[in-house]
This record gives structure tokens, C-alpha cells and sequence, in this order.
């Protein structure tokens, strides 16, 4: 066959057409700079960003700043190997993560790789980690409690399923100890609980899966590691992974509890990258997307409206404050994006009061929408007199004479502190936290001595799980407080009162 040269002449173009924008052209590059975890490569102009990278040591690494002529990458591996002029290829994915039922009792790092010994993680399912989320019109109000079963919190900021309920408080006051008891409080409750640990001590870690297994809490638990010696793009990546792991069951019509242990070190691992890649610095030279960076994070949480399977994700970030200054910048910005705080004070810890919740600046804005009727009646005015006892309290150092009322209020207040006490891992049922407050509010341990109410407290649990058990059953199914149970409840707890001071 003969051809003429216009023939030959649109056969070239058409292969070189075919060349320039074939699937393997322009995939390949390399690194032009290394070092601190943060790879610069040139040659990959059609890389996305958010893509993972395959590096020639096995590395993986994200596209974070893509650039005129290069791309600042964060390597998720180690940098052991790499060099200028080490080859780097796309993979056309972004970072994704395992989920599914096989992670229930597994301890895997911001990758899904497991960290237990435990083998492989068996899934089949990958999300992306990054995703947006769900709109307004995907979403319901949040009216069903997750019961922490620490009375403190039930009673004056409780938490429904859905919301997002920052702890925050200096270091060693609590907050940790809080998220692990609703994690132990879960049990038989249907609620599948994540535990994300970012940049945490290998020990304290291998500590909270030991205590989640002596109480049978890991079976329904997964925990996202980034420990304190992993490098800041796996700090960085570790809450993102635990949500998409959260959000796969919340699809599917299931409720999840998510901790995220802690947001500080998480915004700290951030600047550190953001630093790096040259990226402008800000306040207190936090990059000026920060407020973003966890904003995106906390907004996948929520309740799902029935059409889209009615499941949730209660978000419980930690923030650690420094000197208890509530107002820097990382506290203001978590506290703006959360449904309210439960706020732990240090004098209050130090002091013997633990949890150590501060009544006037936690807050739920979620409220009593997240109690049970019999709750929200008895515990309206708990608050309250807490405050009137803590003001009266600071008054009655100066003055010796007080008049008959104030004792009362004061003799009152002491005892809500000292019943508001509550041991680490020994969450309390809902039946159990209304009939002691109950108790509480209608002043039935005003005459017990201060030292004996804890032990009240206990004694007055094991007589009703004997002699009134169908009073505690009709709490439980209930939960409510009829005029008719009330004076029943009240009886039974006056005669065991008595009995108890004879």
C-alpha cells in the first residue's frame, strides 16, 4: 500500500498525540532535596494534591505543596536510602485507610499497619482518609445520651450521641481517665469505640490497651497509634485515619465513640511540617490554616438522619492547656468548633476532687436534650448549688458567725463535692448515678458525716440491688421518676438511712 506524504504526515501526529498523553508519561520524577522527613522532587506535574508517592526505598510520602517547579512531599517512612536523584513515581491515590469489623480489638498505626502482633489486619474495605462531611440536610439533632457513667458529668454537661465534647485541662489532671471510663462505660451498649493516641509515650499507650483488655473493653475498641517517637506527617495523619475509620461504621447505622488523645500535639505536629515545607507562619508560628486543620476533623461527627442509617459519631477531642489559660490560641480555636467542654482544674485534682470538673466553665450546648427524663428532673439544680457552695465556701474563711441557712447551704455543698467523687475505672449505671443523686438532691445526706458518704453511697447501692430491686428495674426501664415513685424511693432510702446511722 502506498501511502502520500499527508497520510504519513497525520500518522506521526497522531502518535505523538497518543505519546504526550499516555498514562505513563510525566508518572516518574525525582527527588531534587531531602531531609527532616520533607522530600522535595521535581518531574511529577500532574500529581494531585493529597496523592501518595512512591519513593525507590519503599517509602511512601504525601503531596502537600505543590509548587511552579516542585513538590513538597511528607514522608511517612523512613528517609534511610533516599538521595538527589532518587526516582519517585505517583500512584494515583490519595492516603486511605483499612476499616471494617476486622479492627475491632486491634492496635494499628495512621496506616492501618497493625502495631499488636497480632498478623495482618484482615480487610477488605479502604476509605480515604480525608472526606468531607456530611451536610446539614444528612443530619439530625442530637437527643440520645452516651453515657459517660461518671455522675459529675451525666448530671451537669452530658453528652448525646453525635455531639463533640472537648475535655481540656493542664497535664496530669484527669482527661484521659475521663475518655477511658466512657470507653469502659460502652460495654454491652451497641457503641463501637476508636481511641486515637497522638504523639503519647510507647508505654502509656501499651497501658490503656492493657487496662481496655482487663475490663473487656477491647473487643469493641480500635486504637490509631502515632506515638511520641513516629515522625510529625504520622502524628498529623493519626485523627484523620481514626475518623475514617468511625465514619465506615456510622454508615452502616452503628453509634461510635471517638477519642482523640490529643489535639495539642496534633496542631504542634502540623506546624512542625508546615515549617518545614516553608509554608508562612503565623500566630505563635502556627501555619494560618490551623483553625481548618482540625475544623475538618471534628465536623465529621454527628448524628445521620433515619434515610441515611441513623448512625453517629460522638467526637471527645482532648486539648492540653498550659497554666490552665483556657485563651491561647489551639484551646480557643477547639472550644469555637465543639459542641461545649468539660473542663478539669488542677487545684480541684490536687485537692482529692476527681474527676476534677470545674461546674462553672464546662458547659454542654447540647443539654439536657441528652438526659433521660429522670435525669434532667434531679439534676437542674445541682449545679447551682455547687456554685452557691463554691462562692459561699471562698465567703466563710473571712467570717466565723454564719447564720443557720448558710451552714445549711454549706453542709449541703460539701456533701455534692463528696458525692460527685468517683474512682478511675469504676463507671456507674445510669439506675445507680439517678438514685444517688436522687438521694442527693432531696438532702437525705445533709446528716451523714462528710468521711461516710462515699461509703453511704456504696452500702445504699448493695441494699437496693437486695431488698428494692424492682425499684432500680423500673428506673432502668423507665427512666423516669413518677410522683409515686419518688415517695417510694424516698422511703427506702430513709429507712436504709436510718438503719445505717443506728
Amino acid at each position: 500500500m502506498e501511502l502520500n506524504p499527508t497520510a504519513i504526515g497525520s500518522i506521526i501526529k497522531d502518535e505523538v498525540l497518543s505519546f504526550l498523553f499516555s498514562p505513563h508519561v510525566d508518572e516518574a520524577g525525582r527527588v531534587l532535596q531531602v531531609g527532616d522527613g520533607i522530600v522535595r522532587v521535581i518531574g511529577l506535574s500532574d500529581a494531585m494534591s493529597g496523592e501518595l508517592l512512591q519513593f525507590e526505598n519503599g517509602s511512601v510520602g504525601i503531596a502537600m505543596n505543590l509548587e511552579e517547579d516542585n513538590i513538597g512531599v511528607v514522608l511517612l517512612g523512613s528517609g534511610t536510602g533516599l538521595g538527589e536523584g532518587s526516582f519517585v513515581t505517583r500512584t494515583g491515590r490519595v492516603a486511605q485507610m483499612p476499616v471494617g469489623d476486622a479492627l475491632l480489638g486491634r492496635v494499628v498505626n495512621a496506616l492501618g499497619q497493625p502495631l499488636d502482633q497480632k498478623g495482618l489486619v484482615m480487610v477488605q474495605d479502604f476509605r480515604p482518609i480525608e472526606r468531607v462531611a456530611p451536610g446539614v440536610l444528612a443530619r439530625q439533632k442530637v437527643d440520645v445520651p452516651l453515657l459517660t457513667g461518671i455522675k459529675a458529668i451525666d448530671a451537669m454537661v452530658p453528652i448525646g450521641r453525635g455531639q463533640r465534647q472537648l475535655i481540656i485541662g493542664d497535664r496530669q489532671t484527669g482527661k484521659t481517665a475521663i475518655a477511658l471510663d466512657t470507653i469502659l462505660n460502652q460495654r454491652d451498649k451497641d457503641v463501637y469505640c476508636v481511641y486515637v493516641a497522638i504523639g503519647q509515650k510507647n508505654s502509656t499507650v501499651a497501658g490503656i490497651v492493657n487496662t481496655l483488655t482487663e475490663y473487656d473493653a477491647l473487643r469493641y475498641t480500635t486504637l490509631v497509634v502515632a506515638s511520641a517517637s513516629e515522625n510529625a506527617p504520622m502524628l498529623y495523619l493519626a485523627p484523620y485515619s481514626g475518623m475514617a475509620i468511625a465514619e465506615h461504621w456510622m454508615e452502616q447505622g452503628k453509634d461510635v465513640l471517638i477519642v482523640l488523645d490529643d489535639l495539642s500535639k496534633h496542631a504542634v505536629a502540623y506546624r512542625t511540617m508546615s515549617l518545614l515545607l516553608r509554608r508562612p507562619p503565623g500566630r505563635e508560628a502556627y501555619p494560618g490554616d490551623v483553625f481548618y486543620l482540625h475544623s475538618r476533623l471534628l465536623e465529621r461527627a454527628g448524628r445521620l438522619s433515619e434515610q441515611y442509617g441513623g448512625g453517629s459519631i460522638t467526637a471527645l477531642p482532648i486539648i492540653e492547656t498550659q497554666g490552665g489559660d483556657m485563651s491561647a490560641y489551639i484551646p480557643t480555636n477547639v472550644i469555637s468548633i465543639t459542641d461545649g467542654q468539660i473542663y478539669l482544674e488542677t487545684e480541684s485534682f490536687n485537692a482529692g476532687i476527681r474527676p476534677a470538673v470545674n461546674p462553672g466553665l464546662s458547659v454542654s450546648r447540647v443539654g439536657g436534650a441528652a438526659q433521660v427524663p429522670a435525669m434532667k428532673k434531679i439534676a437542674a439544680p445541682i449545679r447551682v448549688e455547687l456554685a452557691q457552695y463554691r462562692e459561699l465556701s471562698s465567703f466563710a474563711q473571712f467570717s466565723s458567725d454564719l447564720d443557720k441557712d448558710t451552714q445549711k447551704r454549706l453542709r449541703h455543698g460539701e456533701r455534692i463535692v463528696e458525692i460527685l467523687k468517683q474512682s478511675q475505672y469504676a463507671p456507674m449505671s445510669l439506675e445507680h448515678e439517678i438514685l444517688i443523686l436522687f438521694a442527693m438532691t432531696r438532702h437525705c445526706l445533709d446528716d451523714i458525716k462528710v468521711e461516710d458518704v462515699l461509703d453511704f453511697q456504696q452500702q445504699l447501692i448493695e441494699h437496693f440491688g437486695v431488698w428494692h430491686g424492682g425499684l432500680v428495674d423500673e428506673i432502668r426501664e423507665t427512666q423516669d421518676l413518677t410522683p409515686q415513685l419518688e415517695e417510694q424511693l424516698l422511703k427506702a432510702i430513709n429507712e436504709f438511712k436510718a438503719s445505717y446511722l443506728a
